[in-house]
This record gives structure tokens, C-alpha cells and sequence, in this order.
């Protein structure tokens, strides 16, 4: 039997294929960046053709690095970048346009209409989302009303929509298959995730007809199969999850009050609240956390729009830093912020203030202020945005959680954790694969196998690799979040 799970990991800056062994540590990764094209203010486009170039060649990399053959993959997992809508022809495959990002504000005024309309507690209530250009629904309608031909072709069948996930799904297939999972299907703001269905009053409401649509699946079991050209051997696809579910999943986070945050190119916290849906009052989202033969597990979930991205800005907009490493050194070589805060507002702000005029701002400088200051900012502005969300679940009625079970390539960064739990006053766990957004892809994929044999096996092999406990006054953290907060009130265009 093979024992090996090869998840894909289709990110917004980068897309990755890690090979897991049956203890869920990885044997084997590749990784390829992504290129980013920002062809307005404030619009984000990927190339989903590029995308699928790239997914192919580093699934044959990755297999070829942990010394296996496709024989010797037991099945596939895909984690994707949520919300990135991609339109394509049933026939072949190929995309009308380039995929519109999550990042992405182009439909904002359309939004804006849309609340006007006033169906914002319609949408809310079906889909526990709030009216946002974040979310596929507007970006399809976008799609379909500024490709010449695309909505006539649309209503007639020929045209697919999906996340990322469907569209390497459906191209993984040769076209086989058309599908996603609960997760991805309830950040489009047209799946009811109390009745798990398409909703006909929102496909009515965002002009989305029911033909491009994908069937929506469990987060594990057979998918479909991947054809055998790309590895020598035909493979099931078994498990998919959105990036931020399938990081929860690789935390083990299964029991109601369990949480964890996540610092990739956004930040994105989610707590268990089980499997009775609430609502949140506080501008947070309710979203499905996983979907199990046929059982909903929901979640309350923050987004922040820009995280690993503040320092990519570092890098290679102002070209202060070489490398997101230095941060955590530049950071340390100052005693204290002075004053300095960055609100990276690149985009918009996600929760809680969700607005998508608002942009980003440095405050506090001084002549004295050098990049020391800067890096600092962008390290400490994750840390603040994570204590809004943080607030707002404890206003919605979530317990404070004993720890935040923290992941993604940002936490390599010891003083970034260390200034986390000093900011939200609770001890910060780092895991031992730090990966697990593409670990939760793996698990998914590996209990529809039988390579794991439940959730119980899922959470025992969970393990800590360091807990950050918090250190700081409470003084100094009030002063420092009080700051924060004074600066976010200048940027925000309401």
C-alpha cells in the first residue's frame, strides 16, 4: 500500500507541492513563486494558466526530491487561496481571463450597491458573510459582464466557475471533473452553509447564473482521479480545503474554543465554534471549518488582508530589507517602536472594520526614524490587526482561548511570536511543521485512504515545537495598542 500523501499548496504568492509520510511530517517540498499582476489601483490578477504550469512541474519535483514514484502516492490534497475566482471553458479548460485575486477591490462600489439594496442580513444569515468585493460573487458577475460573450456562453453551460482549487481540480482530471469542497463553496457568498447548497435568491441577487457553478463536495473523500500523465500513475484526488480550513485542520483544531491564526500573506484567525452555527455582531465572518460525511463543523474567522505581504513590501518596494528574516533582527535592535506604526491598508482593511477605501499609512516618523523603525511597524501591525479580531471574537461570546495555535511562513520569526503573545496576553504555540495548511490538505487526503485513522489520530500527532508565553505589562500593551488604534482611525475613509 503507499504510504505517502502529496498535498498541493496553491498560495497567493507562491504555489508549492510538499510530500507527507504517513506521520504527517514532510519528507519532501517544492516551491515556485507566483507572479503578480496589478493592472489598477487596488485590482490583483494571477495567471491561472501559469498557476497550473507550475503546479505540475512541482508536483514531479517534490515527488522526484523524496526519491518516489507517482506509484507511491496515495492520493492527492489541494489547499488553495480562497476567494480567487477563475472562470474557464468547460471545454479545454482554458480561462476567459486572468483570475481575479481575493485581494482584489475592483467590485467595491458593486458591493457598496448591493448594501444599498439593503440584502446585507440576507447574505449574512445564508451565508455568514458580510457584503464584500473579498468574496467570489461580485468577481464573477465582473468576469461575466467585461469578457465579450462570456455571460450568453455562461448561461448556456459552457463556461466554468471556481476557486483555485476546482480549476486545478478540473484541469487534474482532464476536465473530468468539476467540483469543490463546503470550505471554498462558503467564501462565494452564494452557498447557504446552513442548508450546504448553491442559494437561487443570492445567484439572483449577484447575477450569477447556476450553470457555471461547481458540485460541492465533503472536505475529504474521492474527488476524482489525476490522470497519470503528470506523475506515470493515475492518483485520486481525496482532500480539499481553503487554505485558512485546512490550516485549522492541520492544527488539529476540532473541538469548539480551539484556535488558530495563521501569517502567510494575509493573517487569518479562526476558532472551532462546533456545529451549531452563530452569527457573529461584531463584524467577524461564520464560515464552514470542515464538512466530514455529511457533518458541519463551523467556525468564527478574522481576516486581515496584509501580513507576510507588509514585508514583502519591505523588500521589494523599498528594497530596506534583503529577506523577511532580517525583520526579526531588525526589529530586536531597538528597544522600543517609538511611536512608529504602519497600517497596511495595501488593499483595503479586512475584519473588523471592512473597508475597502481605506489604504495604508506610516505614522510617527521622525528624523530619527530609520528602517529599523519601519520593519519593526509591519511586525507589530500583525500583531495588532491579530488583537482586533481577537477582541471582536471575545465580544461574539468566544471564550479566550488558553493558547493560539499559530502557523504559516511568518512564524519562523521568534520575535514576531514573542510580540504576539505579549499583545494578546495568552501563550502562542508554534507547531512542529509549521506547514500546516498544506499538512491539513494531507490529512483530509490521508483519512479518506485510511491512512490516518481519525480525528483522534489526526490531534495526537499534533505536536508543539515552542510556546511563546506573554511577558509584557499590562501598561506598555494598553500604550501600544492604544497607539494602534489611533492610527487605524486615520485611515479609515468613513
Amino acid at each position: 500500500m503507499a504510504k505517502y500523501i502529496l498535498a498541493i499548496d496553491q498560495g497567493t504568492t507562491s504555489s508549492r507541492a510538499i510530500v507527507f509520510d504517513a506521520s504527517g511530517l514532510p519528507v519532501a517540498t517544492a516551491q515556485k513563486e507566483l507572479t503578480q499582476h496589478y493592472p489598477a489601483d487596488g485590482w490583483v490578477e494571477h495567471d491561472a494558466e501559469e498557476i497550473w504550469r507550475d503546479v505540475q512541474s512541482l508536483m514531479r519535483e517534490a515527488v522526484a526530491k523524496a526519491g518516489l514514484r507517482g506509484g507511491d502516492i496515495a492520493a492527492i490534497g489541494i489547499t488553495n487561496q480562497r476567494e480567487t475566482t477563475v472562470v474557464w471553458e468547460r471545454a479545454g479548460g482554458r480561462p476567459i481571463h486572468r483570475a481575479i485575486v481575493w485581494q482584489d477591490r475592483r467590485t467595491a462600489d458593486i458591493c457598496r450597491q448591493k448594501l444599498a439594496d439593503g440584502i446585507g442580513s440576507v447574505v449574512q444569515r445564508k451565508t455568514g458573510l458580510l457584503i464584500d468585493s473579498y468574496f467570489s460573487a461580485t468577481k464573477i458577475a465582473w468576469l461575466l459582464d467585461h469578457v465579450p460573450g462570456a455571460r450568453t456562453r455562461a448561461e448556456k453551460g459552457e463556461l466554468c466557475f471556481g476557486t483555485i482549487d476546482s480549476f486545478l481540480l478540473f484541469r487534474l482530471t482532464g476536465g473530468a471533473v468539476h467540483a469543490t469542497d463546503a470550505t471554498n463553496a462558503s467564501r462565494t457568498m452564494l452557498f447557504d452553509i446552513t442548508a450546504q447548497d448553491w442559494d437561487d435568491t443570492l445567484l439572483r441577487a449577484f447575477d450569477v447564473p447556476q450553470a457555471v457553478l461547481p458540485k460541492v463536495l465533503d472536505c475529504s473523500g474521492e474527488f476524482g482521479i489525476a490522470t497519470a500523465d503528470i506523475l506515470g500513475h493515475a492518483i485520486p484526488v481525496t482532500g480539499i480545503a481553503g487554505d485558512q480550513q485546512a490550516a485549522a485542520f492541520g492544527q488539529a483544531c476540532f473541538q469548539p474554543g480551539m484556535m488558530k491564526s495563521t501569517y502567510g500573506t494575509g493573517c487569518f484567525a479562526l476558532v472551532n465554534i462546533g456545529s451549531r452555527l452563530v452569527l457573529s455582531e461584531h463584524r467577524l465572518l461564520t464560515t464552514v471549518a470542515y464538512r466530514l460525511n455529511g457533518q458541519t463543523t463551523y467556525a468564527l474567522e478574522g481576516s486581515i488582508f496584509v501580513a507576510g505581504a507588509a514585508v514583502k513590501w519591505l523588500r521589494d518596494g523599498l528594497k530596506i530589507v534583503g529577506g523577511a528574516a532580517e525583520t526579526a533582527t531588525l526589529a530586536a535592535g531597538i528597544p522600543e517602536n517609538h511611536g512608529v506604526y504602519l497600517v497596511p491598508a495595501f488593499v483595503g482593511l479586512g475584519a473588523p472594520y471592512w473597508d475597502p477605501d481605506a489604504r495604508g499609512a506610516l505614522i510617527g516618523l521622525t528624523l530619527d526614524t530609520g528602517r529599523a523603525h519601519i520593519a519593526r511597524a509591519a511586525l507589530e501591525a500583525v500583531a495588532y490587526q491579530t488583537r482586533d479580531l481577537t477582541a471582536a471574537m471575545k465580544a461574539d461570546g468566544a471564550a479566550k482561548p488558553t493558547a493560539i495555535r499559530v502557523d504559516g511562513g511568518m512564524v519562523a520569526n521568534d520575535w514576531l511570536c514573542q510580540f504576539l503573545a505579549d499583545m494578546l496576553d495568552v501563550a502562542v504555540e508554534r507547531p512542529r511543521v509549521i506547514e500546516t495548511t498544506a499538512l491539513g490538505a494531507a490529512y483530509l487526503a490521508g483519512l479518506a485512504v485510511g491512512l490516518y485513522a481519525g480525528l483522534d489520530a489526526v490531534a495526537y500527532g499534533w505536536q508543539c515545537e515552542r510556546r511563546f508565553e506573554p511577558r509584557m505589562n499590562a501598561e506598555t500593551r494598553a500604550r501600544l495598542y492604544a497607539g494602534w488604534q489611533k492610527a487605524v482611525q486615520r485611515v479609515l475613509s468613513k
